[in-house]
């Protein structure tokens, strides 16, 4: 059979989901580069008036949800949905979400977070699944159509932040946040006219083993859906009434319980239930392990869009050349690195072979970068504290640090979750790395949240200490790990 070749080498549909989500990226890097700029802003000046600690605590409940409405949207297009038909719905939300961030209303603000959160949990994972569903199994050309897909994302997360930012900042945010929805709106309308390019990939849900099971299954989730309207209308409702006040402070801690709560019921029945044999809890051990690494350094590394975000504003003299730019501009920087250098670490790696560094050992080196960012930052705010504005290299080279940290641990993390996970729950444990992004990103907020109350140097000193402390624990593991990812290949060895 004759292979499709016609986008560089790879299926057409490769096109329509590079552009998709490269515009899907463009909006979330947008709209998350003014989000906090917006929320602390004076009203007078646009924004909503809100202390940084409220803004961050917002901030980080927003990038936690967004990433835990994965695992609902993965099970959505699984059973019911497919993923063809979760990624266009998902877009459709997420551009109606952002330009409702663009009415000036407090509550229109907040009710476009949870539609833009609700579209991304049906796009964000089934996007990828499609990718990988455009090959042959056996294709050698898989992982290059994903590394072309991953330049999609870097593009559009460098692009946003100059686009949105300046428009955020030099004439309104909230035309900011439409400029966003207007590239998600691009992305939808990209999709769908490139739907006869992808063929089957995506198309239908799984086929229910028996007609019965397709039937609980619809009906499991008719009820699921009832019920979060119920609650979407109880909590409201009895606010109203006096029963209960609800405030941000309630909602974040309430979504922290729930967060815990879910990640400690998951493992609960990953080590208890399950029925796994003793290699299988091996695996599954040293995936605890990375969920850890996984969460600590997205708290770090989430700082960007927070507390590094307000200090670019407050503390940095944001001149180039006689050229006056805005704050949210460094947001571009992660994503251009990535573009930069990610070539060069696969290099490495595959240089070093055998003889490169284990996963743990990588995420490890990951935290001493995150580690060696807070510590440049350290210097910066101790200089900015005499009211001087500070060079704008200190954030760049803090960004640098910060991107290579990613480099080591992000395709580290995704590959390492493919090759651990039982063959029975290989979905799962995505949606376990996608769980370990939600904490690292909750964690992100609550830590920034001091930024009001702390000087920015000792926050900056406490996620350096923080981070090394975790780099000193992860290689403290690295030989215990390794003798369990040695018995684990035994064992299959002689299986």
């Amino acid at each position: 059979m004759t292979q499709d070749t016609r986008f560089f080498g790879h299926p057409a549909g490769l096109s329509t989901l590079f552009f998709t989500e490269l515009w899907e990226r463009f909006g979330y890097y947008g709209m998350r580069a003014i989000l906090v700029l917006f929320m602390t802003a004076a009203a007078a000046a646009g924004g909503l008036g809100l202390d940084p600690s409220r803004a961050y605590a917002i901030y980080g409940l927003y990038t936690a949800s967004v990433y835990m409405a994965s695992l609902p949207g993965g099970w959505i297009a699984d059973r019911i949905l497919g993923q063809q038909r979760s990624v266009l719905s998902g877009g459709m939300l997420i551009a109606a979400g952002y330009l409702t961030l663009a009415i000036p209303s407090n509550a229109a603000f907040f009710a476009g977070l949870a539609i833009v959160v609700a579209g991304t949990g049906l796009l964000k994972p089934n996007i990828s699944t499609i990718v990988g569903q455009l090959y042959p199994q056996q294709d050698p050309r898989r992982e290059s159509g994903f590394s072309l897909f991953y330049m999609g994302i870097n593009i559009g997360a460098t692009l946003a932040p100059l686009a949105c930012g300046w428009v955020g900042e030099r004439v309104n945010y909230r035309l900011g946040f439409a400029l966003a929805g207007l590239g998600m709106a691009v992305g939808a309308l990209t999709f769908w006219r490139g739907l006869p390019r992808l063929g089957a990939a995506g198309q239908r849900p799984v086929e229910p083993p028996t007609p019965e099971a397709g039937l609980r299954w619809r009906r499991n989730f008719r009820r699921a859906v009832l019920g979060c309207a119920l609650a979407g209308a109880a909590v409201p409702a009895l606010h109203l009434s006096g029963v209960i006040t609800v405030s941000v402070q309630l909602l974040v801690d309430s979504a922290g319980a729930v967060l815990a709560l879910t990640t400690l019921g998951l493992f609960a029945w990953m080590f208890l239930g399950g029925g796994w044999t003793p290699g299988e809890r091996r695996r599954l051990a040293v995936v605890a392990v990375l969920f850890c690494g996984s969460a600590l350094f997205w708290a770090a590394f989430e700082q960007a869009g927070s507390s590094l975000n307000l200090f670019a504003k407050n503390h940095t003299d944001n001149v180039l050349l006689g050229f006056a730019f805005p704050a949210s501009w460094y947001q571009s920087l992660n994503a251009a690195f990535i573009i930069c250098f990610a070539a060069v670490f696969a290099w490495i790696w595959i240089r070093l072979g055998e003889r490169q560094p284990s996963s743990v050992a990588k995420f490890a080196l990951a935290m001493v970068c995150a580690a060696g960012g807070f510590v440049l930052m350290m210097e910066a705010s101790r200089r900015s504290a005499t009211g001087v504005l500070v060079s704008p290299m200190w954030l760049v080279g803090t960004y640098l640090l910060h991107t290579f940290g990613e480099l080591l641990l992000s395709p580290v993390g995704l590959s390492a979750m493919t090759r651990l996970a039982p063959a029975r729950v290989a979905g799962l444990m995505m949606g376990v790395w996608f769980l370990s992004l939600s904490m690292g990103n909750y964690l992100a907020g609550r830590l920034a949240s001091f930024y009001g109350r702390l000087p920015p140097f000792d926050l900056f000193r406490t996620l350096a200490i923080l981070t090394l402390a975790a780099a000193g624990v992860l290689f403290l593991l690295v030989r215990p790990v390794a003798r369990l990812s040695a018995r684990n290949g035994a064992a299959a060895g002689e299986s």
